[in-house]
């Protein structure tokens, strides 16, 4: 479809066969791509949950920056992790992350343990949905 607009923040990784965000043609409603906890180059560097869920979390309200909204505007989110009961564990932790990133914002959310992500130094891979 090429009404939608693909929403690629140039400080992200390259995307290579997706994008990162998504806005349709009425520039109402965003699909943010799942996001890893990776550096600028695409590579995730850090092994700790925490980390990863704090720059995952930064990948999507950048995306949704981009596209002209703000973290308030994100309806809906899903977390994959391989590691529930290290997510369970340190709710503190991920909650200052979250604070950071969404400030007091809390959208409707999903928390998935998976058995493995597509790349294997992720823990955790997060999308989002903003209604701009």
């Amino acid at each position: 479809m090429t009404d939608l607009r693909r929403i690629n923040p140039h400080n992200l990784p390259v995307p290579r066969g997706y994008a990162h965000g998504i806005l349709t043609p009425a520039g109402r409603t965003l699909f943010v791509a799942g996001q890893i906890g990776c550096d600028a180059d695409g590579v995730v560097r850090e092994p700790d949950l925490v980390r990863q869920i704090d720059r995952a979390l930064r990948h999507i309200t950048e995306v949704v920056r981009e596209a002209g909204g703000t973290p308030e505007r994100i309806a809906r989110m899903t977390l994959y992790t391989t590691d529930i009961a290290g997510y369970r564990s340190r709710l503190k932790e991920i909650k200052v992350a979250w604070r950071r990133n969404m400030g007091s914002h809390y959208p409707a959310m999903s928390v998935i343990e998976v058995a493995g992500l597509f790349d294997p130094g992720a823990k955790i891979e997060m999308e989002a949905t903003a209604v701009l």
